[in-house]
């Protein structure tokens, strides 16, 4: 049962991790001008930076999860 348990949940934090690093895609697009050209970050380089700093996380996240002890 540990076993599922820990597969399950780092199928989850994967996901996760997956988000918050689209999720800093996407603002990366906006702060460039590049994509989704509505809103309050479009064309805000301050967006740039903390899309890169999401993306960072959020892959950091997928890693870790799928790479610590099992």
């Amino acid at each position: 049962m540990r076993n599922l348990f820990n597969l399950i949940m780092r199928v989850i934090s994967s996901l996760l991790g997956l988000l918050v690093a689209c999720m800093g895609g996407v603002w990366i697009l906006q702060g460039l001008n590049i994509a989704f050209k509505v809103g309050f970050m479009v064309g805000d380089k301050q967006w740039v930076a903390w899309g890169a700093l999401a993306v960072v996380i959020g892959l950091a996240q997928v890693y870790w999860s799928n790479t610590r002890a099992r």
